[in-house]
């Protein structure tokens, strides 16, 4: 069994992954500062349902095969960063359709809800749009590849010991989205403002496309 020594060393690094600042952070604050709690939420699900597969995958040693094989690897790398592009140009091209006065602010809400893959304050669209997110950013694989295996004492059931360190990540994550979404909550209304809202949506846009952007450049 895995020590609790070494359950509280994971959590301390993943702890310390989860508070800085990144892709999952600007999504999940984005998302809830609009007052869209059920597709924040789904966000935070699908996130974790991502991490939790990573998980899975490194014990069983498929993520060992995609990080070993440099074509796998940078096939994923690319259509996550197109995706991060994507996404993020998306978000940026409709604040700047919002600026120059196209369209009413009704139409605008009615296009929020297309951001990403889902529709709408909907907790199945945040899901999709976190899971795919985070199931298409090789370097969580990679990170759990170099670290997962250091905590595995030998003899141990390694897909077991990862569910339950993929389950502390999760939990540790989980809890930091709270934290998150009750901020958000208490900006709300100033964040929806159609001046506050186009500079929230320029300034994730332009943190998910600069992330896309350093994945393919493979930084």
């Amino acid at each position: 069994m895995i020590t609790p020594a070494a359950i509280g060393t994971f959590a301390l690094m993943v702890g310390l992954l989860t508070l800085t600042p990144g892709l999952d952070t600007a999504l999940i604050l984005r998302t809830a500062a609009l007052g869209h709690r059920r597709r924040a939420w789904g966000v935070v699900l699908g996130i974790q349902s991502g991490t939790l597969v990573w998980g899975v995958l490194t014990s069983l040693g498929v993520t060992a095969l995609l990080t070993a094989s440099h074509l796998a690897y940078e096939a994923l790398r690319w259509v996550g960063a197109a995706y991060l592009v994507w996404m993020g140009g998306r978000l940026l091209w409709a604040t700047r359709r919002r600026s120059s006065g196209e369209g009413p602010p009704t139409a605008g809400a009615r296009g929020e809800g297309k951001f990403g893959t889902g529709a709408g304050d909907r907790l199945l669209g945040g899901w999709r749009q976190g899971f795919v997110t985070n199931l298409l950013n090789p370097k969580m694989g990679a990170f759990y590849v170099a670290v997962l295996p250091q905590f595995v004492p030998a003899g141990a059931s390694s897909l077991t010991a990862g569910m339950l360190l993929a389950g502390v990540h999760i939990l540790l994550a989980v809890i930091w989205a709270c934290a998150l979404i009750a901020f958000a909550h208490v900006l709300r209304d100033r964040l929806r403002r159609p001046s506050a809202r186009r500079c929230l949506d320029r300034l994730t846009g332009t943190v998910i496309a600069a992330f896309g952007i350093r994945l393919a450049l493979g930084q």
